[in-house]
Parts: C-alpha cells; structure tokens; sequence
C-alpha cells in the first residue's frame, strides 16, 4: 500500500508576517522564531513520527515551507548559529538552509553532529550545506565509525550527496568510500541500513566504472554480510543493474559501443 505523501495536505504558504517581514532589511534570530511559531502545524505535527522523525522539540511545519522562509531570509550563517543553538527541530532545519558552505568548518560540523537527533535534520544539513563544505570528505570517513545512529546516518548520507554534488572528486575516493560501506554494511539499525543502501546505490550511479565496482561491493556483502546487510545489497544491486542496462541502452542509441 502506498504511503501518502508527507507533503499533501498540509500548509506550503507563509504567514502575512512573513510577507511584511520580506520587506524589511534582515531578520533577527526573535523574529525568525516568531515566525516559526506561526507557521506551527499541529497537521504537520501529528505526520512527522508516521514518517519517523521522533524529535521532541519540533513545532509541524512542512519542507516547502522552511523552504519558502530561507529563501525570503537568505544567506546568513550567524543567523543559521544561532537557530541552531535554539534546539527547535524546525530551526535547525532552516540553519542548514541559511548557512554558508564556505564558512563551515571542522569544528563546527562536530558540534552540530552532536546534536542529530532525526533523519531529516541530517539529511538537510548534509545536502544543504556539507556536501559543499571542504572537510565534507574526511567527516564523512570519520563518521563512519561513529555509535551514534544519526551521527553514523550522517556519515553515509553525506556520502550519498557528493555522488552527484561533487562533479570533480574522483573515482577513487568513491571506491575507497565503497570499502566502508562493505564494512559498516553489517549495521542493522533502520536509519543507518537505509543511508548505507542509498550511498551505494547512489555512487554505482556516477558513471559506469563506478557502477561496477559498487555492483561488485553489493555482490560481496550478499555473500558474506548478515541477513539485513543480505537484504540490503540485494534491494541495491536491482537498482544498480537497472542502472547498468540503461546506460548501455543510452550508449548504443547515441552510437557508442
């Protein structure tokens, strides 16, 4: 049975405040959480642990609408430090669409790892603003081998952005990345299992040299991984092959071998 969307049925629209607010100059950290307040769902609310986020200061406010606020806000990585600190679930998902990739350091990243608390603060912050962010490659490795379910999440999540974000690493820092998934395959708990899959999967799906090397990664952890890490690569290896096929099918219509 098909879930519902986690978007229908809910507000995608800003408050009138909001609307004024765009006018002015620059928000403060009192007005954005002013505005947050209003824009609180209880709709929302009541859908976020269906969709298993279980965070405990989350007001119920939909993506498109974050999204529609950051883009009113803009740019703004103090103001995104200082949402950050205020521990709301919505605040901090609006930090990771305000900040600046440029000013995130390594530092920083490690507290914020600290506080994931959810798969969509994770995965916000990896897309939004760690993909782009320099030390993005060696957190990733580190994280890796974190106890923490999100922060181990983070690690796999962030891996799985770069696959398409990051045009100009190299084949082989993915292969290396691809040994740690081999490893960390074993990880039966659901929202690490799930980042691992989408890792490998989304990095057979750079190219085709790749493909097969993340084929060959899955083959090996169906063989030798547990029944959940078995399960895993089997569900990544259709959608790898998939991929394998339909590359060929672009090949030859385009007329290379």
């Amino acid at each position: 049975m098909r879930a519902p969307s986690p978007s229908s049925s809910i507000r995608k629209t800003l408050s009138r405040r909001s609307a004024v607010a765009e006018q002015t100059p620059s928000w403060t950290m009192v007005a954005v959480l002013r505005e947050l307040q209003s824009l609180a769902d209880p709709h929302v609310r009541a859908k976020m642990e269906y969709f298993g986020v279980r965070a405990s200061n989350a007001q119920g406010i939909s993506a498109p609408v974050l999204h529609a606020l950051a883009k009113q806000i803009g740019k703004s990585h103090a103001l995104a430090l200082e949402l950050w600190a205020t521990g709301i679930h919505e605040a901090r998902i609006l930090a990771t669409l305000i900040g600046e990739p440029e000013k995130v350091t390594a530092a920083g990243m490690e507290r914020w790892v600290r506080d994931f608390d959810s798969w969509d603060v994770v995965d916000a912050a990896c897309c939004h603003l760690y993909a782009y962010a320099k030390p993005a490659w060696s957190k990733a490795a580190a994280w890796s081998r974190r106890g923490k379910e999100f922060e181990k999440r983070a690690a796999f999540s962030l891996i799985a952005y770069l696959s398409y974000k990051d045009k100009g690493a190299s084949d082989a820092r993915f292969v290396r990345f691809l040994q740690v998934i081999e490893r960390e395959a074993h990880d039966e708990r659901n929202f690490v299992r799930k980042a691992v899959n989408w890792a490998l999967r989304n990095i057979g799906k750079r190219n085709s040299r790749l493909n097969t090397a993340a084929i060959r990664a899955a083959e090996r952890i169906r063989r030798q991984g547990s029944r959940s890490a078995r399960w895993m690569a089997a569900d990544a290896l259709r959608e790898l092959r998939s991929a394998a096929v339909q590359a060929r099918l672009r090949r030859k219509a385009s007329g290379n071998k």
